[in-house]
């Protein structure tokens, strides 16, 4: 056995792992290159020979989104998926190529179909028995990640009986919206991101009052407020706290004003996706579900008015800028790399009663890193914009496990692992990450993905 990255080495995008068993091998996830990671050619630049199957641990771009290449170099083994995933994938993979592409409706629904033809939903915590050409078994399982709707760390327990577990992106403990990820009992070889190695988050109860104290600070003053969201698990975090603090201030406080505040859900993918996070209420977290119960909809609230068209989208921005009326913008993309937040952001940057509030992690090379930074001029459509916007980074928003949450889903394996393989993280936080897990765990080997 041994396992070779195909992407997610040195950076945290292009995710793609293979793992070979004798003369076969498995494929774990085949994304996206973003940022400065991105690369002038998506083809797939490894052999499919010997690959019997392709293993999703969660439908973000940068774990799915070269798939269409891969079918495009002849892939035709069975993609294995949680049920969300599978459901989410068809979504995510579409609008990826009329973005990338510009492919219409028809060619876009040739490539589903034939993604369709190859998925195989499997639900979570179920064992799921391949044969390799060999004639030997192997058993996949799916864990919840807690990352994104239907994310998933993979187990798979190879013909000698050990356990090689993928980890996927892990999601940070205790979000109302999706339950945590639980430790495996056992890894003899762990591949783990390494995204926040370095870092640890402000706490998830924390961002809720960060973001109410931005939330009444810049709607007394007027003008808007922008959350680039990403469409996948960002978006409906937010949602779902938005939904929060505009009802206990409008409990609190003034209930006509706070109560006609609108929410502007500009993102026809991301309502999409928001609606198969209302089909698959059973794996919400009970902080989620009690709420549905007691008659709220937090990822559909009345506040939350939903932009579809391009034209409404270009005359709410028109007035928007006229007005500076109070108002929430969430839209993609969450880097700010396109999508319709760039939109927003182009024209109401360089008005002082505008915030900007970055929720997730800003790739380097993107404009979402850029306005981070602190600068006071950017760049957009080749256009000098100056900044005197006010930007806020709340980190408790990230999808991603932090240092902490990352050494204590090791320290909880009650058996081993022997091996970690760190991937998904910039090299300084690989380094990181690696010094504080040997000192968690004994007799333990750490790989570095950068120095492969």
């Amino acid at each position: 056995m041994h396992i070779k990255h195909h992407g997610a080495k040195t950076g945290v995008t292009g995710s793609c792992h293979e793992l070979f068993i004798g003369n076969s091998s498995l494929l774990i996830d085949c994304g996206l290159f973003q940022g400065k990671e991105a690369q002038s050619s998506l083809n797939i630049d490894f052999p499919l020979d010997s690959v019997r199957a392709l293993l999703l641990t969660h439908c973000h771009i940068d774990h799915v989104g070269r798939i269409p290449w891969l079918l495009a170099a002849g892939f035709h083994s069975p993609i294995y998926a949680t049920q969300a995933t599978a459901a989410l994938l068809p979504l995510l993979i579409e609008d990826g190529l009329k973005i990338q592409l510009g492919l219409n409706s028809t060619q876009c629904q040739q490539v589903t179909q034939r993604l369709h033809s190859l998925l195989k939903p499997i639900p979570f915590d179920c064992w799921v028995q391949l044969t390799l050409p060999s004639g030997e078994l192997i058993s996949i399982r799916f864990r919840p990640a807690g990352h994104i709707l239907g994310s998933a760390y993979i187990e798979i327990k190879l013909p000698d009986s050990r356990i090689v577990v993928f980890s996927g992106d892990l999601g940070p403990r205790n979000t109302p919206l999706l339950v945590d990820p639980v430790s495996p009992e056992r890894a003899d070889v762990l591949v783990l991101e390494s995204t926040y190695g370095d870092h640890v988050h402000e706490s998830i109860l924390h961002r809720q009052s960060r973001l109410k104290a931005i939330l009444v600070r810049s709607l007394e003053d007027g003008g808007a407020i922008i959350i680039p969201a990403f469409s996948v698990g960002r978006t409906q975090e937010l949602l779902f706290d938005l939904e929060n603090i505009l009802a206990e201030l409008a409990e609190q406080n003034d209930p006509q004003l706070w109560s006609k505040i609108p929410v502007i859900f500009d993102s026809p993918f991301a309502a999409k996706i928001t609606e198969q996070y209302n089909l698959y209420k059973q794996l919400w977290a009970s902080e989620a579900k009690e709420r549905y119960i007691r008659g709220r909809h937090p990822l559909s609230f009345h506040q939350c008015v939903m932009v579809d068209s391009h034209e409404d989208h270009l005359a709410l921005i028109n007035r928007l800028k006229v007005s500076a009326e109070p108002a929430i913008i969430v839209a993609s993309s969450g880097m700010c790399t396109g999508g319709r937040v760039v939109n927003y952001l182009k024209e109401l940057l360089i008005d002082e009663r505008t915030d900007v509030i970055l929720s997730g992690y800003q790739a380097k090379g993107t404009l979402g890193a850029e306005l981070a930074t602190g600068t006071r001029q950017v760049t957009i459509d080749q256009q000098a914009v100056e900044v005197k916007a006010q930007v806020h980074l709340l980190s408790g928003y990230s999808a991603h496990a932090d240092q902490k949450d990352l050494l204590a889903f090791v320290q909880q394996i009650k058996q081993g692992p022997d091996e970690i393989y760190l991937v998904h993280g910039e090299p300084d936080s690989q380094t990181e990450l690696a010094a504080k897990l040997l000192s968690v765990k004994t007799n333990l080997n750490v790989r570095l993905g950068y120095q492969a």
